[in-house]
């Protein structure tokens, strides 16, 4: 059997933070407000020079360069992303455009379940033999479709992105199962109404489809506490694993309360599940990307470690996958050059 292990890993997100308190002085609630409910304290945000592209380039390069690669040894580039920068033109062929090469490039859309859905497509594509490299992005700029009038939304959300390289093996590395489900019928509860080719035939309908992110925030917690676990459980279990068996859980990074409740169902203590939250707030799809690359730069991940990736988004949509951490069996393969894994680009 071919695998897809991830041999290379990078994350960027831009230098304008907003805090807490900035979100005070904006908008009517308090950092003790925020903490208590979502566990976030700060967020990255995108400044006029920053972009989906940028932010995704900025992390495929850190990428390669951790694989011992450039864009010339990639075949295919897959973006997860709803915030892409062009409508006609795939976010992965801008990405392409910025780095160079001629692989093939596509994008996923899957929300903030975006990074795991596509890393099922870039490791199927290794997997069949059809591709021996493949670069999968998570990136989202969602900052610039929220309502900073809006406080329900408005303390959610960042922007960043993250990416990793996969190479082919014949070890049991990378994905080792995948489970992916949505409940569409339920996508009125987290999306942007006016960010779309429809357009409303008469003005008075147009206030209803302004470009703003909207969310049923009790509708979306309640989805999200029961699918991250069960998601999560039964990747697990189509792996042929037990919960014993998994060293970290590597969770959308959505809301404290939400992780928690994943991590109980896994039988997972605190210092096995990766948190960053509280620095970044919700990035979409780049949230789980991030943090994994952060795992990878901390030394929190060894060879042979069994790790669980969980997300869930508007659609309503949801992803899960145990991936089996190393480069065990990875034909071409350099030593990996020390990147600093930054926070701004």
């Amino acid at each position: 059997m071919r695998y897809a292990a991830i041999t290379g890993w990078g994350m960027a997100v831009p230098e304008r933070v907003l805090t807490n308190a900035d979100l005070e002085r904006m908008v009517d609630t308090s950092d003790e407000w925020i903490v208590s409910r979502t566990g976030i304290r700060e967020r990255r945000v995108v400044g006029p020079n920053d972009s989906t592209t940028s932010l995704s380039a900025a992390a495929a390069r850190q990428a390669m360069a951790q694989a011992g690669l450039d864009i010339d040894d990639i075949d295919l580039i897959v973006v997860a992303t709803c915030t892409p920068d062009q409508f006609l033109v795939s976010e992965a062929c801008l990405v392409q455009a910025e780095l160079g090469g001629r692989a093939g490039a596509f994008d996923i859309g899957a929300a903030c379940a975006g990074f795991v859905s596509a890393l099922a497509v870039g490791s199927q594509f290794i997997q069949t033999g059809a591709h021996d490299r493949v670069l999968v992005i998570g990136a989202d700029t969602l900052s610039r479709f929220v309502d900073y009038t809006d406080r329900s939304t408005c303390i959610l959300f960042g922007d960043g992105a993250g990416a990793v390289v996969l190479e082919a093996t014949e070890q049991p590395r990378g994905l080792l199962s995948t489970v992916l489900g949505a409940d569409g019928a339920g996508y009125k509860h987290l999306y942007i109404p006016g960010w779309g080719a429809f357009v409303p035939e008469t003005a008075e309908l147009f206030p209803e489809y302004r470009p703003h992110l909207q969310m049923n925030g009790r509708e979306v917690f309640r989805f999200a506490v029961n699918v991250m676990g069960d998601s999560a459980a039964e990747a697990v279990a189509k792996a042929g694993l037990s919960f014993a068996d998994i060293d970290m859980l590597i969770p959308h990074q959505a809301n404290q309360r939400i992780i928690d409740a994943a991590a109980r169902r896994l039988g997972l203590p605190r210092e096995r599940v990766w948190v960053n939250l509280d620095r970044y707030g919700n990035t979409s799809a780049a949230s789980v990307p991030i943090a994994l690359a952060e795992a990878a730069a901390a030394g929190a991940l060894q060879e042979e470690d069994n790790l669980v990736l969980v997300a869930f988004g508007g659609g309503l949509a949801w992803a899960a996958g145990v991936v089996r951490w190393g480069v065990a069996g990875v034909a071409r393969r350099v030593p990996a050059v020390e990147v600093a894994v930054g926070a701004g680009v």
